[in-house]
């Protein structure tokens, strides 16, 4: 599995002091009234929702439903039109260095340099983080060992597979040792086993290193019961909780059937 060493403050924190409390009750990231507009189409209307420290919340919707927009102000692409991000308590606008330097990111399209080797990817990406050369190639070490690659370390990145590949981009967004990882749309283009593969990997960080997950996908098997659920549509925030409590809510008995009552899409829309 893909792992990151815990931030010492919190490992060695004893969870009875009122400062660990503090700590645990900050959420990962939050999200408070925020709109996005392209000229006159509406991208995000009013988008409030927290993810939570140690826990993965999917981000469900269509094509279009303004997911990519959301990531995009999250990690500063784009300027805040109205509302406000914060990250573990740090607004983004006002504190970014501080918000930034405790996230990871995986992007949809391949960022990854082909023609470099895999380590010499996660170098480079370390150098952007100021992350010294020998604690960088130490750190690239141990990710590429903990996700099976160390014996590719030399080899370019353009003769990896796709999954091979989307598990070394996870493992490059972990390396300045976040404690909140955004995925938009992780698994598209994987098969089955990649994809399976890699929702374990990210499903192991939130159970053994407390990391944060936001998962962006319009796959309903990529929720799993325990998860938390945002579901956006047409850049509307439709539901949020506990999966199971937005189920009772819309009085479904799974994701699929929550989702085609809260907005009315046809089930084949949602197909890989």
């Amino acid at each position: 599995m893909i792992a990151t060493e815990a931030p010492a403050a919190v490992a060695s924190a004893d969870p009875s002091t009122p400062a660990r409390r503090q700590a645990a009750a900050t959420p990962a990231l939050s999200i408070s009234g925020v709109s996005h507009a392209y000229g006159a189409r509406r991208a995000l209307i009013d988008v409030d929702f927290t993810v939570a420290p140690a826990s993965f919340t999917a981000l469900l919707g269509l094509n279009g439903a303004g997911k990519s927009t959301l990531f995009s102000l999250i990690t500063r692409l784009f300027g805040i039109q109205a509302g406000q991000i914060s990250i573990f308590g740090h607004d983004i606008g006002r504190a970014p260095g501080e918000a930034l330097r405790l996230l990871g990111v995986v992007f949809q399209p391949r960022t990854l340099d082909l023609d470099l080797s895999l380590m010499q990817n996660l170098l480079y990406h370390a150098a952007l983080h100021g992350i010294g050369r020998r604690d960088a190639r130490n750190r690239a070490e141990e990710v590429l060992a903990r996700i099976a690659l160390a014996d590719r370390a030399g080899s370019k990145v353009r003769d990896l597979s796709g999954g091979q590949m989307r598990r070394l981009e996870i493992a490059r967004a972990l390396l300045h040792r976040p404690r909140l990882l955004l995925l938009d749309e992780a698994t598209v283009g994987l098969d089955v086993k990649a994809r399976s593969d890699i929702l374990s990997h990210v499903r192991q960080l939130v159970a053994e290193q407390g990391i944060g997950v936001l998962w962006a996908t319009h796959l309903f098997d990529e929720i799993a019961p325990g998860d938390d659920l945002v579901i956006l549509h047409q850049g509307r925030m439709l539901a949020r909780g506990a999966v199971g409590d937005v189920l009772g809510k819309a009085g479904a008995q799974d994701v699929n059937s929550a989702f085609m009552r809260l907005t009315g899409a046809q089930s084949g829309s949602l197909a890989p």
